[in-house]
């Protein structure tokens, strides 16, 4: 496995956990109360830095663990990224018109923040999905 391509299952893995414990906190201190006026601010923003440290820590890890492989890539490798990125833009694209949306309609803060988040965790594992699926299937779009 390249390192890329590790590089890919450490995104989708911890972005994904990181969502789900995310969800999981909000969901929890609700307690019958309407999500709107649960405090998330706070929370969103350490569940950011968690994935942005985590990645890194474990992107060190792996470059230690299999040195020689570490920043290698190649012409596919760059084609695949950037598959991956232009499948992963359509939902960060699709999450911003939804925000704007949304605001226009004068919805809650809550809402537009979490939209816009949960675009940002669709964009990279669907980006992942895509890059995990021509690394492992061929990068054949027909």
């Amino acid at each position: 496995m390249s390192f890329k391509e590790k590089s890919t299952w450490i995104m989708a893995l911890i972005t994904a956990a990181a969502y789900l414990g995310y969800v999981n906190t909000i969901l929890g201190r609700a307690n019958n109360a309407p999500l709107t006026e649960v405090p998330y601010a706070a929370t969103l923003l350490w569940t950011i830095g968690v994935v942005i440290i985590a990645t890194i820590v474990a992107h060190i890890a792996v470059g230690i663990a299999s040195p020689r492989d570490a920043g290698k890539e190649d012409q596919r490798d760059r084609e695949i990224e950037r598959y991956g990125e232009y499948m992963g833009h359509w939902f960060v694209v699709s999450g911003a018109m939804a925000a704007l949306i949304m605001s226009m309609l004068e919805m809650s803060h809550f809402w537009i923040a979490n939209v816009i988040y949960f675009a940002f965790v669709l964009a990279t594992l669907l980006g992942s999905a895509a890059k995990i699926f021509a690394y492992r299937r061929g990068f054949q779009l027909w």
